[in-house]
């Protein structure tokens, strides 16, 4: 009986500190490309060990990004594994409505990375690289951060699909944090914009 108790107390431990691991990651990762993109913008650092080259500096971040986007889906759905079901969540409703969330979160995921590209998706105009008109196609003509938003909807769709309680809870924390990031993130891309606009009006124009 100690025995049989001792390893169910290990397993409710493992399923505590597996959630918490995956909550930890899932505010780490906006946080680490926020001061990150910032440290660019203002000091250079990535473009000095790039050797002063601002791509590479950017493809290196988009790497690091993406890389971490992968480690950290991968602690989601490991602590899902470990966390009970609930019978509600495993309807066929559940299931459907999991596959609709997956497939439409991933679709504004893509298109938005297709239409911005690699140095407007990770963060391109910190280190100067500056789209030349601001994208409003789609999937940007559905919603003003489709990649946020669209991560959000997979990792509920996930969480259903799996009928885990705790992955609702863990969407709830991927939508504040990206909620809080888009406060951050907006203005600060707002203003590089603004002060190119304000460069730009600034030259003399050419005469003809």
């Amino acid at each position: 009986m100690t025995s049989f108790l001792g390893n169910n107390k290990g397993l409710v431990d493992f399923d505590q500190k597996s959630l918490a691991i995956a909550a930890a990651s899932i505010a780490f990762n906006p946080i680490f490309w926020n001061t990150a993109a910032r440290q660019e913008y203002h000091n250079k650092v990535l473009t000095k060990l790039a050797g002063g080259n601002s791509r590479y500096a950017c493809y290196g971040l988009a790497v690091t990004i993406f890389s971490l986007g992968i480690f950290r889906d991968f602690l989601y759905e490991r602590a899902l594994r470990a966390q009970p079901s609930h019978p509600l969540l495993e309807t066929d409703l559940a299931k459907y409505l999991a596959y609709a969330l997956i497939a439409g979160g991933n679709t504004l995921v893509i298109s938005s990375m297709w239409a911005l590209g690699v140095t407007g998706t990770y963060l391109g105009d910190y280190f100067g690289i500056l789209m030349d008109d601001m994208v409003t196609g789609f999937p940007f003509n559905i919603c003003g951060a489709p990649m946020y938003y669209g991560s959000t909807m997979s990792f509920l769709g996930t969480a259903l699909w799996f009928g885990k309680p705790a992955g609702v809870l863990l969407t709830a924390e991927v939508l504040i944090v990206y909620l809080l990031a888009l406060r951050f993130e907006d203005p600060f891309t707002g203003a590089i914009y603004a002060k190119r606009a304000q460069a730009q009006q600034k030259r003399p124009k050419k005469e003809l």
